[in-house]
């Protein structure tokens, strides 16, 4: 379950990359270094859930089980 979400929240991060550089030529700059922002944050949040620790645990595997 938790990889499934982590999959949805790569491929957002994605399509908002694809967004803020529609936007972005289109000349929408506040827009899309909003949309920028955004998928940037959730890289983060992804980076945090799969990156292990110390012990070689990932916060990933053990959350929904």
């Amino acid at each position: 379950m938790s990889d499934t979400i982590l999959s949805i929240l790569v491929l957002a991060a994605i399509a908002l990359l694809i967004g803020a550089a529609a936007w972005w030529r289109r000349g929408m700059r506040k827009q899309a270094a909003l949309m920028l922002a955004l998928a940037l944050i959730i890289a983060g949040n992804v980076a945090i859930w799969i990156v292990p620790d110390r012990n070689g645990a990932a916060p990933a595997d053990g959350a929904l089980k």
